[in-house]
């Protein structure tokens, strides 16, 4: 397996220890961080974030959100020293790819780190479009954003003009000013933007999930079915 880079986020300084000392052991490079200030000092752009539950307030959902901010789009993986079913569940969902108990043990986070990374890839993909496509229509006015959903949704100008109470014209402007600002050069790249931001990206194929109870390391590496990492709130562009 290709040497990796994990950064280790939270939890007791004990902990992240022994975790960075199994990184090393296996030829892996490891960083620790106390805090997700400190990780946000120098945030990377290659590797394996494992963070541990209490990291940030409200759990895995929090910390997807602020790493999503922050434009950081690493495969995240959930630490802790049990995992139930319902909190396996729960963390995938909102965002991780995997969930590992503690305390790690060699030869299982070997073989762990080797399905997490076939599996980071696609998911890491659909991640970074996903907050650079936010990033994009964030610039956006409430009004272009208005037109870009209608325009998602297959409505011509007249049909939009309707639905906003505006003239078609004054759609041609907020829609030429939509596309300058997202950089499209057609509708259907502004369209593919929507998308990504919607997290409506091919989806990755879903491994088994465990049994109802888990008391040694989970594995569900498949993407959540909500948004990954949800940067700007959209609430336009959500579908009825």
């Amino acid at each position: 397996m290709e040497r990796t880079h994990l950064h280790i986020l939270g939890g007791t300084s004990r902990s992240r220890a022994e975790q960075a000392r199994i990184a090393f052991a296996l030829g892996h490079h490891a960083e620790v961080y106390g805090s997700l200030e400190e990780f946000f000092e120098r945030p990377p752009v290659e590797g394996i974030i494992l963070a541990a539950q209490d990291t940030v307030t409200g759990g895995t959902a929090g910390l997807v959100r602020r790493l999503g901010e922050a434009g950081v789009w690493l495969p995240l993986v959930m630490t802790g020293e049990d995992f139930a079913i319902d909190q396996v569940v729960d963390a995938i969902g909102d965002g991780a790819i995997d969930c590992l108990a503690l305390p790690l043990e060699m030869g299982t986070l070997a073989r762990r780190l080797q399905r997490i990374l076939i599996a980071a890839g696609p998911i890491v993909e659909v991640r970074r479009r996903q907050i650079e496509s936010r990033t994009r229509i964030g610039q956006l006015s409430r009004r272009e954003r208005e037109v870009l959903e209608c325009l998602a949704a297959g409505r011509s100008n007249k049909l939009i003009a309707r639905d906003l109470g505006i003239s078609p014209r004054t759609v041609e402007i907020h829609r030429a000013n939509m596309m300058t600002k997202l950089g499209a050069g057609h509708a259907a790249d502004a369209v593919r933007l929507w998308m990504d931001a919607q997290g409506n990206s091919a989806p990755v194929s879903a491994a088994p999930l465990v049994p109802a109870r888990v008391a040694e390391p989970v594995s569900i590496l498949r993407p959540p079915a909500e948004p990954l990492a949800p940067v700007v709130d959209f609430p336009l562009l959500r579908r009825a």
